[in-house]
């Protein structure tokens, strides 16, 4: 079964377990409402408009018969899918002829649509209560007049009926192309049709683009299809594909003209990693695309190739820029309901002065968990000291002095309280300073290193910790994921090492360590299955644990952690309640499954646990998380509805949590 056919028939039956699921949950009158509303197209409906005496409601029926009388439930929905009457069901024609005239604009579409499953002797009938519609003037007035005789009283029969014949098989397959670059043959991944594949002529169009793609990937920018010929033979239900290859010559990649946008072209240099005269990829490209994506005032990125090589043999490159709003405001919300409610904004300057500086104030406020034996009744008990809030604000200077390197000047203050009254918790009121700089070594790996000086304090069942930090904090990332917000591919690999000694004024020594990654791996060429996987490890050494503020130790638990369990309740305990830990292990697994173009469902299992050792293992309490989410998939990102349970529950933990946010939850 071909590929769209198999994804086609996943749709209908998850649409048949939805359906059925809300019956067996909420009764059949709730599934009515949720079909009425045809919640994010998953229930469509085909119930014409009502009857009236100013048009001809109709009710389309399709049927595809295979050669042995079966039905073929993928020919029926793909002629839907090309029927304008179909498409149309809604909005009724006044008259028998815009009714007749409508179904006789469909029949070459239908035709096409079937001739693209490899149905090339298919015969399609239409007719209207019976009555056949076909070419001659007296056959369409038959056709009229019985619509008309519908009209004020019910709606009209109109059936599409496809004899479907054979399907066709490719008999002979010859590739005329160059044999340089695969002398022992085309790989399969370039080229993958064979004789006795089915003839479907989007697989055949397919094919064609992945033979360029593959010689483009091989250096031969000027790859294309020179000819093809394609020979059906109705008798034999065969066809006979030839295709020739103009490879062109091999190449690199030519000089590189930036040009558009108002940031310094100098500055967006510094983004793009090519070199003139390297080999030429589609992939290099694509990734310089990605790197100039990353700085804030660059809106569209277009990557043009001339169409012939300079007197180098090389391959000239155009980058094309357009600008964002220099300026920009956003107000964003979530809620969790064991974490609670909270709001975001931002203020952003994308172009300061020029040069690609962004300026970046962000402030959000959250009502926090009480963990003083008190309960939170409404809003006439409400205490200031249940609220918490974060301040941040963010200056980066990219492309500092014409190098890869990136200035970042970074202030924030934050206000947190975390816990319940079960599991108690802790409170921290934290300011924090950071001047570094940025050294991007590629699109994808960079190391960020500088100068750190926070004031923290925090209370816990420990008691009090009051301490100033000054020291130095590095970060090496490397990513190559396909999406920031909806990764499909690729990997994300971070380190970060911070060291505050006694030394150069830091009250107490503290030196800590995390390191976490996370991998994406699609299933299949549309990434409508995606395996993902999440691993962190974290350590502290140096002062003991009653001295290192609250907002150093390590906790699991979250939305962004372990799903089901209260935001960093995870945790080694004392007196009955959490104190945190000196060593952090934590990981995710999820299943992402597109069902349909808008909607996702992704199983997932997390984990989690922080220990008092120094040294990362499983001896204190590890959390384990198990749910279900709902991914609606948006242009900007997904949006993401995540109910989580803990499987082994403490005293104090919810039986269940629901998360909403925007994007994977990693």
């Amino acid at each position: 079964m071909p590929g769209r056919a198999r994804r086609r028939h996943f749709i209908a039956a998850t649409r048949r377990i939805l359906r059925s699921a809300c019956v067996a949950v909420v009764g059949c009158s709730l599934c009515e409402q949720a079909h009425a509303l045809d919640f994010f197209g998953l229930f469509g409906s085909d119930d014409p408009p009502p009857v009236s005496a100013t048009t001809l409601s109709y009710r389309l029926e399709v049927e595809a018969k295979t050669p042995d009388g079966k039905n073929d439930s993928d020919a029926e929905q793909m002629l839907r899918d090309a029927s304008g009457t179909y498409r149309l069901r809604q909005e009724p024609p006044p008259d028998g002829e815009g009714l007749v005239r409508r179904l006789q604009a469909d029949i070459n579409p239908l035709l096409d649509a079937l001739w693209g499953l490899g149905r090339y002797n298919a015969q399609i009938d239409l007719t209207v209560d019976g009555v056949p519609v076909s070419p001659d003037e007296a056959g369409l007035a038959a056709a009229v007049r019985r619509a008309d005789s519908f009209r004020n009283r019910t709606v009209v029969p109109i059936k599409v009926i496809a004899r479907l014949g054979p399907l066709f098989q490719l008999r002979n397959v010859d590739v005329d192309y160059p044999r340089d670059p695969a002398p022992q043959g085309l790989p399969r991944r370039a080229f993958a049709l064979r004789s006795g594949d089915p003839a479907i002529s989007a697989d055949l169009r397919a094919a064609q683009v992945k033979l360029v793609d593959w010689f483009r990937s091989n250096g031969h920018p000027l790859a294309k299809i020179a000819d093809v010929k394609a020979t059906v033979d109705h008798a034999a239900a065969a066809m006979d594909l030839r295709l020739r290859v103009d490879a062109g010559p091999k190449a690199g990649i030519g000089a590189v003209t930036i040009s558009g946008g108002d940031v310094d072209p100098r500055v967006v240099a510094t983004h793009v990693y090519l070199r003139e005269g390297e080999p030429y990829s589609p992939e290099r490209l694509a990734l310089a695309k990605t790197s100039i994506a990353k700085i804030p005032a660059i809106g569209g990125i277009r990557v043009r190739e001339a169409d012939k090589l300079d007197a180098n043999g090389n391959l000239p490159v155009f980058i094309d820029l357009t600008e964002r709003p220099r300026h920009a405001v956003g107000l964003s919300a979530k809620y969790s309901t064991v974490d609670g409610p909270g709001i975001a904004g931002y203020y952003e300057d994308r172009n300061m002065f020029g040069g690609g500086e962004r300026l970046r104030l962000e402030a959000s406020a959250s009502l926090l968990q009480r963990i003083d034996g008190t309960s939170f009744t409404g809003f006439n008990n409400l205490r200031a000291s249940d609220f918490g809030a974060r301040f941040t604000g963010t200056f980066i200077k990219p492309g500092l002095f014409g190098t890869a390197n990136d200035l970042l000047i970074e202030a924030t203050a934050f206000r947190e309280r975390v816990g319940n009254n079960d599991l108690g918790g802790y409170t921290d009121d934290t300011v924090r300073g950071t001047f570094g700089v940025i050294h991007r070594f590629s699109e994808a790996a960079s190391l960020q290193a500088g100068l750190q000086v926070e004031q923290s304090k925090s209370q816990d069942v420990l008691g009090r910790v009051d301490v100033m930090l000054i020291g130095f904090t590095a970060t090496g990332r490397y990513d190559t994921t396909d999406n920031p917000l909806d990764p499909t591919r690729g990997v994300r690999l971070s380190a970060t090492v911070n060291a505050y000694p006694k030394l150069i004024g830091s009250t107490i020594d503290l030196f800590e360590a995390r390191v976490a990654g996370s991998a994406y791996y699609a299933l299949d060429e549309q990434a409508d299955y995606v395996l993902a996987g999440r691993l962190a490890a974290g350590s502290l050494a140096g002062a003991p644990l009653d001295q290192i503020p609250d907002a150093h130790r390590f906790f699991a638990g979250g939305g962004g952690s372990v799903r089901g369990y209260g935001f960093n309740t995870i945790s080694p305990m004392m007196f009955g309640q959490i104190i945190g830990g000196r060593s952090l292990i934590e990981g995710s697994a999820e299943v992402r499954v597109r069902i349909t173009p808008t909607i996702g469902l992704v199983p997932f299992f997390d984990f989690g646990t922080a220990s008092r050792s120094s040294l990362p293992g499983f001896n204190d309490y590890v959390g384990y998380g198990a749910g279900l989410g709902l991914r609606y998939l948006t242009p900007v990102g997904p949006i993401r509805l995540d109910v989580a349970t803990p499987l082994n529950p403490r005293p104090g933990d919810s039986r269940y949590a629901i998360y909403v946010s925007i994007g994977q939850a990693f």
